[in-house]
């Protein structure tokens, strides 16, 4: 993820979010067994919903607080006005502890998950 945002610190274009705005969580016993993708859907894995986005791509999502998780979509919603993307359990408790609701910018990494740096 450090590859990421250097990317984004040393480029020449500025980048831009693919979508900002408040960001939930869901799990297993609010939303169902089985995500839009068609997989089996997990609280301890890091992974997100949104409208939009191709299913399988990787998304930097960055908290107002500095946070920041690298998701990966396999379900649409969220379905609550105002909300952008939702969050696995575990995604939005490394992204803002135990809160339910946080402002966030969110982008688009593509289909291929970021390099993680040695010992990371």
């Amino acid at each position: 993820m450090f590859e990421v945002i250097a990317l984004m610190l040393l480029s020449q274009q500025p980048v831009q979010p693919f979508v900002e705005g408040v960001a939930s969580y869901y799990t297993v016993e609010s939303s169902g067994v089985v995500t839009a993708s068609g997989e089996r859907m997990r609280d301890d894995v890091m992974t997100c919903a949104m409208r939009d986005g191709e299913f399988g791509d990787h998304f930097l999502v960055v908290a107002d607080n500095g946070n920041s998780v690298v998701c990966r979509l396999n379900d649409r919603g969220p379905y609550v006005k105002g909300r952008v993307i939702d969050l696995s359990r575990t995604a939005m408790r490394k992204l803002a502890g135990r809160k339910g609701l946080v402002k966030v910018k969110v982008y688009h990494l593509g289909a291929a998950p970021p390099a993680r740096p040695p010992n990371s």
